[in-house]
């Protein structure tokens, strides 16, 4: 493909983008306020979209209140270890992050997926590894068909691509089909997802002594993720690391959960 090639299709891609701007302005996600470019949060919605930041808890990743110092575990870490290695997260759930979880998940809005995996980036940086598989927490077959997607395999999907790490969406099967877990306390969660993922036959040899990268939308209790790093460590994962878009602070996981899916 010679310059004048790709000049005419750098135009006709400008002249796609300007025509799908005047018949679809992009909207704020956050407040339906017109804005510049898709997926943008407009300057009042920004704000109130709150990233986590160090110092957090080594393994579980929730922020703490001062520094403890490097490779610190908080009380809930000691008391109750992780099936996984580490879980880290971009932003607090609640508000606009709420909002944007829920634009991606129920109003078909999968262009927002690249946009919050890139915020995912950051707190992530630490757990991207050479050889890494990229695995999203997956949808019983029966949800998948229903939802027509699976928001986590968007997230996946974008940060593979974004690091150069294998993308590998079949290495995990829902195998139970679950209750919803809106309204659930922590305990019928963990009940809940109990057995609820195995790795297929196929993919044993993929998984089997690789670095997992486990990535969901929202780490609500940890009941999900820990179910299925569980199945991925029987099946023989060197480590299995989670990265999710938002998660529930301590303290805010019983006044806000009819929120949470």
């Amino acid at each position: 493909m010679d310059d004048r090639d790709i000049k005419i299709k750098t135009v006709a891609a400008l002249g796609l983008d300007w025509a799908a701007n005047i018949l679809f302005p992009p909207a704020c996600p956050g407040c339906r306020l017109r804005v510049s470019r898709p997926a943008t949060l407009c300057g009042a919605c920004w704000p109130r979209l709150r990233f986590l930041e160090r110092p957090w808890c080594e393994a579980l990743g929730t922020p703490f209140d001062h520094d403890p110092g490097e490779g610190a575990l908080s009380p809930a870490a000691i008391a109750d270890p992780p099936a996984f290695d580490r879980a880290r997260a971009a932003v607090a759930y609640g508000g606009i992050a709420r909002q944007l979880v829920q634009e991606l998940k129920y109003g078909d809005r999968t262009d927002l997926a690249p946009w919050m995996a890139r915020w995912m980036l950051r707190p992530g940086e630490e757990l991207f590894s050479p050889g890494q598989l990229v695995v999203p927490v997956p949808l019983h077959w029966r949800r998948f068909i229903s939802r027509r997607f699976n928001q986590s395999a968007e997230l996946a999907r974008a940060l593979a691509r974004m690091k150069g790490l294998a993308f590998a969406p079949e290495a995990l099967r829902r195998v139970k089909l679950t209750r919803q877990q809106v309204g659930l306390g922590r305990r019928e969660r963990t009940e809940n997802v109990r057995a609820a993922f195995q790795v297929p036959d196929a993919a044993r040899a993929a998984i089997a002594g690789a670095p997992v990268l486990l990535v969901d939308d929202v780490y609500t209790t940890g009941a999900t993720v820990s179910s299925a790093s569980k199945a991925l460590k029987r099946a023989g994962a060197a480590r299995v690391d989670v990265l999710t878009f938002a998660r529930v602070l301590p303290g805010d996981f019983l006044l806000g959960d009819q929120d949470l899916i």
